[in-house]
């Protein structure tokens, strides 16, 4: 069984980067969009990562555009979105399929690890949120309905 550690994605500025480079912190791992109904949970999971992160915690954004079309800019454009309307500060990686035959490595081991309801692997809409551990484990997973703050004892009993 390996980790998250094991693998690598584009950053949202088109660079290799391997996840290997958050070995030892606590993460949280998020499918995210600009044109969704839950796109206001960037300021929670900024407001996570800001409050966090001194003591080795991160947020890691995936953009996805899978679920109704609702990313559908290009780097660029996500990257301006992100900074200009919520202050997005944690690191974003490029544009990535989280399920279907082209998703990403890293959702396929993300899924099999945490199941979703009734032990369905298939992420169901954006921000579906993973909790790492500091080994790279993934310990758990929430719906796009949970709200970042709820995550917060969680997130502390990891670190």
């Amino acid at each position: 069984m390996g980790t998250i550690y094991d693998f690598s994605a584009k950053a949202l500025d088109g660079q290799d980067k391997s996840l290997a480079g958050f070995s030892g912190q606590v993460l949280l791992i998020v499918n995210v969009a600009s044109k969704c109904g839950f796109t206001s949970q960037y300021t929670g999971l900024e407001a996570l990562y800001r409050k966090y992160g001194p003591r080795g915690f991160a947020v890691l954004g995936f953009p996805c555009n899978q679920f109704g079309s609702q990313e559908p800019g290009d780097a660029a454009e996500i990257a301006k979105f992100c900074q200009a309307t919520y202050d997005v500060t944690f690191p974003m990686f490029a544009k990535i399929d989280v399920n279907g035959a082209a998703a990403h490595p890293l959702y396929g081991f993300l899924k099999g690890e945490q199941k979703g309801v009734l032990g369905t692997e298939a992420i169901k809409w954006n921000f579906t949120k993973f909790l790492i551990d500091r080994s790279g484990k993934v310990t758990a997973r929430f719906a796009p309905t949970t709200a970042p703050v709820e995550l917060e004892g969680e997130i502390e009993q990891l670190l």
